[in-house]
C-alpha cells in the first residue's frame, strides 16, 4: 500500500500544533472532520483506496494527518488518491 498525505485540515484552515495544550485529541477530531469532509465530498473510497488517521513521530512528539492508502494495481484506488491530493478542499465550507 503506497500513501499520500493531504495535512490535517484544509490547507488554508489553521490547525492545532504539536505542543499546544491538549494537541493530541484537538488534532485528532480535526483529522476525523477532515475525512467526513473529503468522502463528502468525494465519496466513499472505492475499490482498496482508504482514507486514515495517521500518527506521525516528530522531534517535538507525534503530529498527526490525513493519509490516503492506494495500490498501485488498483487503477480505481490510484486515481481516487489522487483526486484528493489534487481536488482537496482548500477550506471547511
Amino acid at each position: 500500500m503506497d500513501y499520500l498525505s493531504l495535512g490535517p485540515v484544509p490547507a488554508d484552515e489553521d490547525c492545532a500544533q504539536v505542543g499546544q495544550p491538549d494537541y493530541g485529541s484537538r488534532a485528532r477530531a480535526e483529522c476525523r472532520r477532515y475525512i467526513s469532509l473529503l468522502r463528502k465530498k468525494f465519496g466513499p473510497e472505492p475499490g482498496k483506496a482508504r482514507l486514515e488517521l495517521k500518527g506521525c513521530p516528530h522531534d517535538f512528539g507525534t503530529y498527526y494527518d490525513v493519509v490516503v492508502g492506494y495500490d498501485e494495481d488498483d487503477k480505481e484506488s490510484v486515481e481516487y488518491a489522487f483526486r484528493l491530493e489534487r481536488d482537496a478542499p482548500s477550506r471547511w465550507e
